[in-house]
């Protein structure tokens, strides 16, 4: 395990690391115990009662925060040369297909989001396993593929994110960075989860939301009240 820092022994001082917080206190422990000489992000971590193994309990989805991420997307649009001025009209920060495609099979993948079209995907398709892991792939579920990709640009770049469950049913997602005020934090999260709340897969029994984390780029995670967080959305 890697030796605490003397900044996070620190951190961890400030607060009781047993004790859940309301969703407004761990927003400004969070904010208080932020070391970096950056502006960290904040990080939201749900746990949820899935087993994301199974097709029909894979929770996934997209929303936009009210105050953004904080963090400028880069966006690529892999679409038909009919579609790339509507493209750069909407923001986009790269726009094309076939030289994009084998840039990406290259290696290249210097970027946070990627949409596509639907009569271009059996090329996209072939990306999967390069852009899979990172996050890239796009999915119609997350409107990445769609025919209104100005529409899907604007959406990404105004603070839309893509969010899934990992192997051990978390979500993870950024919520904002740590120089937000308090509302704006608590609103992006109180959207975020709301729409998490709404995913419950039908086949998942007892409680949903097993437990909730809040902390910033190498912060200590705090506890955060559950029931603070639905009040909340």
């Amino acid at each position: 395990m890697a030796k605490m820092t003397k900044k996070h022994k620190e951190a961890l001082a400030k607060f009781e690391s047993n004790n859940e917080y309301s969703l407004l206190e761990a927003i400004e422990l969070v904010k208080k115990i932020s070391y970096t000489k950056f502006d960290a992000s904040v990080d939201l971590s749900i746990r949820l009662n899935v087993d994301p193994r199974k097709a029909n309990q894979m929770v996934r989805g997209s929303v936009t925060l009210p105050h953004g991420t904080g963090k400028e997307k880069r966006v690529l649009v892999l679409c038909t040369p009919d579609k790339e001025e509507e493209a750069k009209a909407a923001g986009a920060d790269h726009v094309g297909l076939d030289d994009y495609v084998q840039k990406i099979k290259d290696g290249w993948t210097d970027v946070d989001v990627v949409i596509t079209m639907p009569s271009v995907m059996a090329k996209v398709g072939a990306l999967g396993r390069i852009l899979g892991p990172r996050g890239l792939m796009p999915n119609p579920k997350t409107g990445t593929v769609t025919m209104d990709v100005g529409a899907a640009v604007i959406a990404a770049k105004a603070g839309k994110i893509d969010f899934k469950v990992d192997k051990f049913g978390i979500i993870h997602s950024a919520v904002g960075k740590v120089s937000f005020d308090a509302n704006q934090i608590r609103e992006n999260i109180a959207e975020l989860y709301s729409t998490i709340i709404k995913l419950k897969p039908s086949s998942a029994k007892g409680t949903y939301v097993k437990s909730v984390n809040l902390s910033s780029t190498m912060s200590p995670g705090v506890k955060v009240d559950e029931k603070s967080v639905t009040t909340a959305s």
